[in-house]
């Protein structure tokens, strides 16, 4: 019964994420921040304040010390592991959960399949891509064993009225062995300088692909091209059709697309592909 009541509240929530009233998103209002530059919005060269320059001294077997593995989970959720073994789960929630505990969790709440409301008592670092009022964001910047989280605020539409939610979703970017990954969360709206300013030039972006209950191909594809990250991991994705569809556009803007045969990979700076890839990952859609 428990089983059952679960399942069908999963259900719920995504029958509620696909019957949005307005699936173009790109036209959604961005975050009340300081007219932008003129110019088109391009990455800054570093990412900004980069912790993990050294190598650790204590770090498992099956990692070198310029190496991060990532799991794909499902749906939004990655499991990040870093060098010295620190764990960290994206869009941490109660439906698609990693079968070890993670040290750190980061949640966002669009949907219920995107947060929890009952943790594990214990995960260390429970951090929320939301803040207490939309006048006041979310701002994380934790330093937990070689690894740094921090993130950059943007807005969602509320599926309640349809209207704005400023700063509802977070970007999370960790800080890993000299790579820079972000995770786009449930994101509405295309990147102002601002933000990508905030976020610096990134190595590896995890980014939702559906085309409709976040930003719609076209704006997702305008993000990518403003991140400039050599490695793309697809998540949010309700179907193969939307996956492909995706990747069809994502083709024809010149972007490599590959597919591993698992949701597992691991990822360096050297190792980086030397032009912008699509790293199709197998793991559970919803």
């Amino acid at each position: 019964m428990i089983l059952g009541r679960t399942m069908l509240a999963a259900s719920v929530a995504i029958a509620v994420a696909l019957a949005l009233p307005a699936l173009q998103l790109r036209a959604q209002p961005k975050p009340d921040l300081p007219k932008p530059d003129p110019l088109k919005p391009e990455m800054i060269e570093n990412c900004p304040g980069l912790i993990a320059r050294n190598a650790p001294r204590v770090m498992p077997a099956s990692l070198k010390a310029d190496e991060v593995r990532i799991n794909y989970v499902g749906h939004s959720t990655f499991m990040i592991e870093s060098p010295r073994g620190m764990k960290i789960a994206t869009d941490y929630n109660d439906y698609v959960k990693p079968r070890v505990l993670p040290d750190i969790v980061t949640m966002n709440h669009a949907h219920s399949t995107h947060y929890t409301d009952n943790p594990e008592p214990g995960i260390k670092h429970v951090l929320r891509g939301w803040g207490s009022s939309p006048d006041r964001p979310a701002r994380h910047d934790v330093n937990a064993g070689d690894v740094r989280v921090r993130n950059v605020p943007t807005n969602i539409r509320s599926y309640m009225s349809g209207g704005t939610e400023r700063h509802g979703n977070s970007i999370f970017i960790f800080e890993i062995a000299n790579l820079c990954i972000a995770h786009l969360g449930h994101l509405h709206h295309t990147l102002n300088q601002q933000q990508l300013n905030e976020l610096g030039r990134v190595d590896v972006v995890m980014v939702p692909v559906d085309g409709g209950a976040t930003l719609d191909h076209d704006g997702m594809i305008e993000v990518l091209q403003a991140l400039k990250a050599p490695l793309l991991l697809p998540m949010h994705f309700f179907s193969t059709y939307s996956l492909r569809g995706f990747l069809d556009r994502l083709r024809e803007k010149s972007f490599e697309v590959e597919f591993h045969d698992t949701g597992l990979t691991v990822v360096s700076k050297t190792t980086l592909p030397a032009k912008p890839t699509m790293r199709v990952l197998p793991g559970r859609s919803f």
